[in-house]
């Protein structure tokens, strides 16, 4: 053969190797920097937008995507100890024209981080609120969504600034008095009795606990490799001091039930999604809003836990939309009847 012709093949060879060495050696010794990575790919895909802004000195971060239009913008508030890019499953199935923005709550990811009386339920409210008022998203009514803790102070937040939105969507959402226990609660209520605050199952410092808390939020099995694991350990360490003080104020007794003591007082049109087999917050607790709010509709999916973003983002993207599709329908409806 040529040498110029074998030439030619060994930098080819050379150039494609580089590329895939560097991702092995990634992958093996730096997974927290290949999921920040991902995160960052799946933005662009998305074409997702990240941003900041500032009110009165406190800075949030956030992404977005598109501009106001015919259809509400949706505002998503994300969950305990995770940040904007939790959504980005849930974004990839709206449609493009919708505008969506997605926020670091207090204290998270890039959202100023200050103290304890912004990470109680109401102080996240009145964050958020902040929030709006910065990026002039309070011009028109707009969808809130809030999963978990994020369903806690979107549900506080509808019953406080009603005339901001249109419709609300709680995935999952903390604050309730829910009838039934979830392993979740008993295993607090356990760790109550015993003092120990170290050991929350929502603020894994091993790759095994880690495990144990997917586990405990999904019930779909994702088989994660050790290194990931690793990697998502490593990115949540540096916070366990901060997360540990965020989960002591939602679960103190002026957070707890947050939701359940306001529920009463929300006007918009509300949803309710929920896992059936949820185990960090029974789904018992949809009961209950659906009796304290008239006209919410509850939407339960089979063969689904915590996670609902995360195991089920298309079926949650058709629900939230379908819902405010058939809101925009009744309000055109009424609009007629009244002309």
């Amino acid at each position: 053969m040529d040498l110029d012709v074998v030439n030619m093949f060994v930098i080819a060879g050379g150039t494609l190797a580089i590329p895939i060495l560097a991702f092995v050696a990634s992958f093996l010794l730096w997974p927290a920097a290949l999921i920040k990575v991902y995160y960052w790919y799946w933005r662009r895909r998305l074409g997702m937008q990240v941003d900041h802004a500032e009110r009165q000195g406190y800075r949030f971060c956030y992404s977005h995507r598109g501009k106001p239009g015919s259809k509400p913008s949706f505002l998503m508030l994300h969950g305990f100890s995770a940040h904007k890019d939790m959504w980005l499953s849930v974004v990839k199935f709206l449609p493009k024209n919708v505008h969506v923005v997605c926020v670091d709550m207090p204290g998270h990811e890039g959202t100023s981080r200050t103290g304890a009386a912004d990470y109680a339920i109401e102080g996240q409210v009145k964050r958020i609120r902040q929030f709006v008022e910065s990026i002039h998203l309070d011009k028109k009514p707009f969808h809130l969504v809030g999963t978990s803790m994020g369903g806690n102070v979107a549900g506080v937040y509808a019953a406080r600034y009603p005339r901001d939105l249109c419709s609300v969507t709680l995935v999952c959402p903390a604050g309730l008095n829910n009838p039934t226990h979830s392993k979740f609660v008993k295993l607090l209520q356990g760790l109550e009795k015993s003092k120990d605050s170290h050991s929350i199952p929502l603020i894994p410092s091993t790759p095994e606990e880690m495990e144990e808390m997917l586990k405990l939020c999904s019930f779909v099995r994702f088989k994660i490799p050790q290194q990931i694991l690793r990697g998502l350990v490593d990115v949540r360490i540096p916070h366990n001091d901060f997360y540990r003080e965020v989960f002591l104020e939602i679960v103190g007794e002026n957070s707890r039930h947050s939701l359940h003591d306001n529920m009463h007082l929300i006007s918009a049109p509300l949803q309710v999604i929920w896992g059936k087999q949820d185990q960090v917050l029974d789904v018992s607790g949809a009961s209950l809003v659906a009796a304290a709010v008239p006209g919410c509709q509850v939407d339960l999916l089979d063969n689904c836990g915590h996670s609902v973003v995360m195991e089920r983002p298309r079926k949650t993207a058709q629900l939230m939309m379908d819902f405010i599709t058939a809101q925009q329908n009744a309000g055109s409806a009424s609009n007629k009847k009244l002309s």
